[in-house]
C-alpha cells in the first residue's frame, strides 16, 4: 500500500526515496511512459527486479529532488538528468547491463486498440480477406474508400488498404472499423529515450554498438588523423610511423643517388649493382609459395574417388610407369 499522509509528508518521503536511489545507483534510463497502464507498469517492475528499480512521479517533484540532492552532496553530475525530464517520463535506476535492461523493458509491450484522437505511432494497414461482417456493415468501408465485395454472405476486403498513416490522428470511422475487425494495431510500453551513465548522457542507439563497431570507428578516426597530419606535415602520434618510413625512403633514395652510404643502404646498393643476388634470395621464397598448393593437390586427389571404368593406362599416364 502507498504512503498515506499530507502532501508535504508525501514530498518528504519522495525526496528521501529519490535521494537514496541517486546515492546507490550511477546508471539511469529515462523512459517515455505514454499510454502505459498501472498493471503493465507493475509487470515491468517485477521483471526488472532485483537489479533495477522503476521510479515514476511528477516532473517538478523529480527535478526538485535532484536539485536538493546535488546541493546536499555537491555531486552536480546528476543535474544532467533535469533537462531530460520532459513529458510523461519515468526513471529506471539500474546496476545491470544497460543494453540488457533496455531489451527487458522492450518485452513488456501490450497491444492496444485505436482510440479516437490518438496519434498513430505506426502505419495501420488493413489486410485483404474475409471480415466476417454481414453486408449491412458495408457503410463503414464506403466511408473510408475501402474496396469490398460480398462473398458467401459476408463482406470481403479485396486489396490491402493503408487506413492510418504514422503521425495522423485516429478518426471515429477508423476506430470503429478497426474495433469491428478486432484489430489492435498499436502496442505501448516504456520507451527508453535517454541513457545516463556516471555523469554522461547519450542516445540509447549507442547501446547497439558492438566492440567491432567501436574498433572500426576508432581505426577510421586514426586513419583520418594520420592522413591530415601527413598532408599538413604536422607531427602526431598517429602519423609518426608513416613519417619515419617516408623519411627512411628519402634518405635511402639520397644514398643510392650519391656516394653517401650507411649500413642499411649498402645492401640495396649491392642488389642494384648485381641483381642476381636478389634473385638468389627471392628463389627460396618463390619455391615455398609454389610448394604449398602442390602439397595440397595430392590430398584433393585422394578425396575424389576415381571412376572404376576408366584406368590410368587408358588415359595414357600410368601411375606405375
Amino acid at each position: 500500500m502507498g504512503f498515506k499522509g499530507t502532501k508535504a509528508e508525501k514530498k518528504v518521503v519522495y525526496d528521501k526515496k529519490i535521494c537514496s536511489l541517486l546515492e546507490e545507483y550511477s546508471q539511469v534510463l529515462v523512459c517515455l511512459a505514454d499510454n502505459v497502464g498501472s498493471n503493465q507498469l507493475q509487470s515491468i517492475r517485477q521483471g526488472l527486479r532485483p537489479d533495477s528499480i522503476v521510479l515514476m512521479g511528477k516532473n517538478t517533484m523529480m527535478k526538485r529532488s535532484i536539485r536538493l540532492f546535488t546541493e546536499k552532496t555537491g555531486n552536480t553530475a546528476y543535474q544532467n538528468l533535469i533537462p531530460l525530464l520532459v513529458g510523461n517520463v519515468g526513471l529506471i535506476f539500474t546496476k545491470g547491463d544497460l543494453k540488457e535492461v533496455r531489451e527487458e523493458v522492450a518485452k513488456y509491450k501490450v497491444g492496444a486498440p485505436a482510440r479516437v484522437g490518438l496519434v498513430a505511432p505506426v502505419d495501420v494497414v488493413v489486410p485483404p480477406g474475409n471480415t466476417g461482417l454481414d453486408p449491412s456493415q458495408t457503410s463503414f468501408f464506403q466511408v473510408l474508400n475501402i474496396p469490398t465485395k460480398i462473398n458467401k454472405g459476408t463482406v470481403e476486403i479485396i486489396t490491402p488498404v493503408e487506413l492510418i498513416r504514422k503521425g495522423d490522428k485516429v478518426g471515429s470511422s477508423e476506430a470503429a472499423l478497426l474495433a469491428k475487425l478486432g484489430i489492435r494495431p498499436f502496442s505501448y510500453g516504456l520507451v527508453v529515450q535517454s541513457v545516463y551513465d556516471n555523469g554522461s548522457v547519450f542516445d540509447p542507439a549507442i547501446l547497439d554498438l558492438s566492440e567491432d563497431d567501436l574498433f572500426g570507428k576508432f581505426a577510421a578516426g586514426i586513419s583520418t588523423v594520420a592522413a591530415l597530419s601527413l598532408a599538413l606535415n604536422y607531427p602526431t602520434l598517429a602519423a609518426a610511423p608513416h613519417m619515419f618510413i617516408n623519411g627512411y625512403k628519402n634518405v635511402l633514395a639520397v644514398a643510392i643517388a650519391t656516394d653517401y652510404s650507411f649500413p642499411q643502404a649498402e645492401k640495396m646498393k649491392e642488389y642494384l649493382k648485381d641483381p642476381s643476388k636478389f634473385a638468389v634470395i627471392a628463389a627460396p621464397v618463390a619455391a615455398e609459395a609454389s610448394a604449398a598448393p602442390a602439397a595440397a593437390a595430392p590430398k584433393e586427389e585422394e578425396k575424389k574417388p576415381e571412376p572404376e571404368e576408366v584406368s590410368d593406362d587408358d588415359m595414357g599416364f600410368s601411375l606405375f610407369d
